[in-house]
């Protein structure tokens, strides 16, 4: 896989940054609810203002903002007061959220040009966006000297590690419900991996379609559910048990048992998507087996990705004992079905 340039090999001192971050966090009542990704940015920032760079720009996307009564609600401004928290340096200035102008999406060089005016050169550590070309991850590029953030260089280089030879057993656990956004990664890692364990709604599609053409291990029992409610009336049962009307909402203990046994006996792990509506405590049992299987196989390379694995891990206090947690989403997705993500192709090469 071809990697970019490091922002280790470029001279920013005296010099102004700009810095294309992945700061899209979660918001509460005016203020940050979660600031893993604010804190994965701060390394490609201290570095910078440790080799002496006399502005550094930070710029990102907060959440979809389609009106312009959207404004307040996206504003950038409680996601700069934790920035400042963290790392308090007046050398540091966070541009407004980039979704505000419609050039961004756009892919648009006028867009890019006002977001590269009065800058000496461009880092992208954005891995998590890095999948879209647009003006702050892709066109910008074009403008300035660029460089990949520390972070950029570390997905790729833990990704990385699965598209090549790895060792095995190789297992590969997907479930949730995007399915279409997997089906590429099941078929282009599928192929490699020793055990393809498949659950929550995923189980469901490729049972009825049959979409792959290599084995896979789906749910032999489920918890059902009468209806999508959290407090709906519940019963373990066979996958093809399963009442008329009633909804599989996590996979069943015998599946948890076999899933785990295979985790037990892996060398290699990559999982994505939650086994069920793990949100709600009666149909989190088989994510939290899952992560809790991941997490103990302290001999295997692992890797974890998806916003819902991530926060399993994370509500668990097991994100530590996963060899790498991806904050990726649809960028890593994308890269292990074997794409070319736009914002690390307008990188020069190491």
């Amino acid at each position: 896989m071809r990697m970019p340039r490091s922002v280790r090999d470029a001279d920013v001192a005296g010099k102004t940054v700009l810095v294309r971050a992945d700061l899209n966090v979660p918001l509460e009542d005016g203020r940050v609810a979660d600031d893993t990704r604010i804190r994965a940015s701060l390394p490609t920032l201290e570095l910078l203002l440790e080799r002496g760079a006399a502005e550094v720009r930070v710029c990102s996307h907060l959440g979809r903002p389609k009106t312009e009564e959207d404004r307040a609600r996206y504003a950038i401004a409680p996601v700069e007061a934790r920035l400042r928290e963290l790392l308090p340096d007046d050398r540091i200035r966070v541009l407004e959220n980039t979704r505000f102008d419609p050039g961004e999406t756009r892919n648009d060089e006028a867009f890019a040009r006002r977001l590269a005016e009065g800058c000496d050169l461009y880092v992208n550590d954005a891995f998590g966006s890095a999948h879209r070309a647009h003006a702050s991850t892709e066109a910008v590029a074009h403008l300035l000297p660029a460089y990949a953030g520390l972070l950029l260089v570390q997905e790729l280089e833990h990704l990385g590690r699965l598209l090549g030879e790895v060792e095995r057993p190789f297992v590969l656990v997907c479930g949730g419900a995007k399915v279409d956004d997997k089906l590429g990664v099941l078929r282009n890692l599928g192929g490699k991996a020793d055990s393809v364990l498949v659950g929550g709604k995923m189980a469901e599609e490729v049972r009825v379609q049959n979409p792959l053409d290599f084995p896979v291990e789906l749910p032999v029992d489920v918890v059902g559910a009468s209806t999508f409610a959290e407090d709906a009336e519940t019963r373990v049962c066979s996958y093809d048990r399963l009442p008329y009307g009633w909804l599989g909402l996590d996979i069943g203990p015998e599946t948890r048992l076999r899933f785990a046994e295979r985790l037990a006996s892996a060398r290699t792990i990559f999982w994505n998507g939650p086994m069920g509506v793990f949100e709600w405590p009666a149909f989190a049992a088989g994510t939290r087996a899952v992560a809790e299987a991941v997490a103990a196989n302290e001999g295997a390379f692992s890797v974890v990705g998806g916003a819902d694995s991530v926060r399993a891990l994370n509500e668990l206090g097991l994100a530590d004992r996963v060899s790498w947690v991806s904050t990726g989403g649809g960028a890593s997705l994308e890269l292990l079905e074997g794409k070319e993500l736009p914002g690390v192709a307008a990188i020069p090469s190491a």
